[in-house]
């Protein structure tokens, strides 16, 4: 019987999760490796043997899904490890959306994302043992012009991977939020939409910020391969974190978005502590 993990990697065509599968793969641990077009994931698991499993997969569509986990469980038993992985980017002003990408947009990062986790959990569930890993982003923690919808989702994100923490964490499932700044992948480049609409308005705020993002195409501080073991570190840890911050940008923003939000708490706290009933106050 092989005994070595088994993970289950979604988006594993370019960027962290092609970087995550190959270390994976490079342990000698077991991978399913999906993308939409399993042929960009193919040279992942050449001289892998039946450790690899490259697997078609789009998590916006739910038989898909199915038929995918399904051949994971068949094939290897069990999923230890799922990472939801697959995801993009949007550039445009809140003004500026358009519907349909904004729709599209939410499919994949947050109800794919959904679909995926409702998937496997039920096997995780029954052995009581298993971990999941939601790659949100920085932009789940603080938010910028011209990304406003991205960072709708990954929000969402956080709120639904904290609830779904805790409500399985006594069936013995775990679950980290993985929250990257700017890594070298396609997100600022190939990968990122935008919208057509420029409103003269928002030149010098979204507008100057959708060039700016642009511009990082290829200079992006952070090292998905670096990122990956990192994934790697957290997840086998005795006491993994719940939230796992990756790269200095994203620790920096990070520490100053708390400072942030204390100081605007602590500025209107009485005004805050002002909509109690004044009895309940008091008796509090």
């Amino acid at each position: 019987m092989n005994d070595t993990p088994v993970w289950f990697i979604t988006g594993c065509s370019t960027g962290l999760g092609r970087a995550l599968a190959a270390a994976i793969l490079e342990r000698g641990w077991r991978a399913a490796v999906t993308a939409r077009d399993s042929s960009q994931v193919a040279d992942l698991a050449a001289g892998h043997g039946d450790r690899a499993l490259v697997l078609p997969l789009d998590v916006t569509d739910r038989a898909q899904i199915a038929e995918a986990v399904k051949r994971a469980e068949a094939d290897f038993g069990r999923i230890d490890v799922l990472v939801n992985n697959a995801g993009y980017g949007y550039l445009a002003a809140v003004e500026e959306g358009e519907d349909h990408e904004i729709r599209a947009l939410f499919d994949t990062n947050v109800f794919g994302l959904a679909d995926v986790t409702k998937a496997v959990l039920p096997g995780m569930r029954a052995r009581r043992s298993g971990h999941i890993v939601n790659v949100s982003s920085l932009g789940g923690l603080a938010a910028f012009g011209a990304t406003g919808y991205y960072h709708a989702t990954k929000f969402a994100v956080e709120g639904l991977s904290e609830s779904l923490a805790a409500e399985v964490a006594p069936l013995g499932v775990r679950v980290t939020i993985v929250e990257p700044a700017a890594f070298r992948t396609n997100w600022s480049g190939p990968s990122m939409r935008q919208s057509p609409v420029h409103i003269d308005d928002y030149a010098e705020t979204s507008g100057a910020r959708r060039a700016a993002t642009l511009a990082t195409y290829g200079h992006q501080p952070g090292d998905p391969a670096r990122a990956a073991e990192a994934i790697v570190a957290a997840v086998t840890a005795a006491d993994p974190p719940l939230r796992l911050l990756l790269g200095k940008v994203a620790y920096d923003i990070a520490a100053a978005r708390l400072d942030t939000l204390r100081t605007a708490f602590d500025t209107w706290r009485d005004l805050t502590l002002s909509a109690d009933y004044p009895q309940e106050q008091k008796e509090a």
